[in-house]
């Protein structure tokens, strides 16, 4: 093992002492594989760095992850439950008919929203809302950013949610005060809406249907609302945008009618798509045109030094101590020059940053890599190396230790 040790510190010293001795040739390998890895990590970072904004700018709108119901339905706990159950789901809530999530908003006489949406929500998993404080009651809201400036209302404040409805010929007024309890960026929902409880929404049901409601209080009405054992339609949302497009389909296989933001994301898809290919022949024609380079760079090489080797053989140096020695070589020179690529790589990504992202107002980031990118990268570097050095050392562990001698 020792031995092992002293031989493999002794190959690597040689292989540096060769590698400096021979400078002019260690310079024009390495800038033949600079040449090849900057460009590929340029292009990569382009690529990677507008589709990934165009990705961020869809999962930043949760909404582009909605699947609607087209239509009114009757929507069971069994189908609510399977619809919850599908791995491409990441939220579902039911939802009344459309006609009965509509109210008046009011923080004063001057400052009020008609006809605003009203929307059930669980904190905890909903994608508009599970960043905002829960609703603990039926008496507390969430109000989209655009409701909330309408109003000139704050977290904190109490609003006034108003509801009307015909009965027996005669127009009805059901009021409720409401606690804000948080307000949604205009980033997640861009309408002026209100999200509560899906307790409250079914109140707000019972109420238009002519019952008598706890939260609406009123004198007339008939009594005990029914049970609600199914609804209209469902908030559901998919887990990714990949996502969408399968959960979409499962549910018109069951007779639900949907829509999606199907052209936003395939637009985004088929960028990728495109991107994915012209970098895909670029990176094979350079790799290809690497594999020469370091073919002939390395070949050329070891010709050079065929007589180092033969005397390398002379004094003791077996096949494979050759074939260690030479992958060394190439190992510290694709090492050096990924190094001096990923430098250059980072001025030119600062340069396409800076340039390119003043002219992009809604994309400032063009051109980016993660540390894996980089990794890989790296290993396709020294695997490609290898692989030649191996294919072309053949030759050289051929080199018999009387060429030396007749070169003498």
């Amino acid at each position: 093992m020792i031995n092992v040790i002293v031989k493999w510190r002794l190959i690597t010293r040689l292989s540096l002492a060769d590698l400096w001795y021979d400078k002019k040739v260690s310079f024009c390998i390495i800038a033949a594989v600079i040449s090849v890895i900057t460009p590929l990590l340029l292009l990569l970072s382009l690529k990677y760095g507008v589709v990934s904004q165009l990705r961020q700018q869809l999962l930043s709108d949760p909404q582009n992850l909605e699947i609607k119901i087209v239509g009114n339905l009757q929507l069971d706990n069994a189908k609510l439950a399977w619809i919850k159950k599908q791995s491409e789901t990441a939220f579902v809530i039911p939802l009344t008919r459309s006609l009965n999530t509509q109210a008046d908003l009011i923080n004063d006489s001057s400052h009020f929203v008609n006809n605003a949406e009203i929307i059930p929500t669980d904190s905890h998993d909903d994608p508009i809302t599970q960043t905002l404080p829960s609703l603990d009651s039926n008496n507390q809201i969430l109000l989209s950013a655009l409701a909330a400036e309408k109003m000139q209302t704050t977290i904190g404040s109490r609003v006034k949610m108003v509801i009307t409805r015909q009965l027996d010929g005669k127009l009805e007024k059901g009021i409720t005060q409401l606690e804000v309890k948080g307000i949604i960026p205009e980033s997640r929902y861009s309408r002026t809406a209100a999200f509560v409880t899906l307790d409250l929404l079914i109140e707000m049901e019972n109420f238009y249907d002519g019952y008598q409601s706890e939260v609406f209080q009123t004198a007339t009405g008939q009594l005990h609302p029914p049970k609600h054992t199914s609804f209209a339609r469902a908030r559901i949302y998919a887990n990714s945008l990949d996502d969408v497009a399968p959960l979409s389909f499962k549910l018109r296989e069951q007779h639900i009618e949907t829509r999606t933001q199907a052209n936003a994301i395939e637009n985004m898809q088929a960028i990728d798509r495109v991107l994915t290919f012209i970098f895909s022949v670029i990176a094979i024609t350079a790799i290809f045109g690497c594999i020469l380079s370091f073919t002939g760079s390395f070949l050329s090489n070891i010709e050079r030094k065929r007589k180092d080797i033969a005397f390398m053989r002379l004094i003791g140096f077996q096949s494979q101590e050759i074939m260690l020695y030479l992958i060394t070589q190439a190992m510290i020179l694709s090492c050096l020059a990924f190094v001096i690529s990923c430098l250059l790589f980072l001025l030119g990504n600062y340069v396409f940053n800076m340039v390119l992202g003043k002219n992009l107002v809604s994309q400032p980031i063009v051109s980016q890599l993660q540390f894996y990118h980089l990794t890989i990268a790296f290993l396709l570097t020294l695997f490609i190396s290898s692989i030649v050095v191996i294919i072309g050392g053949r030759r050289a562990v051929k080199i018999q230790p009387a060429e030396s001698l007749r070169e003498v």
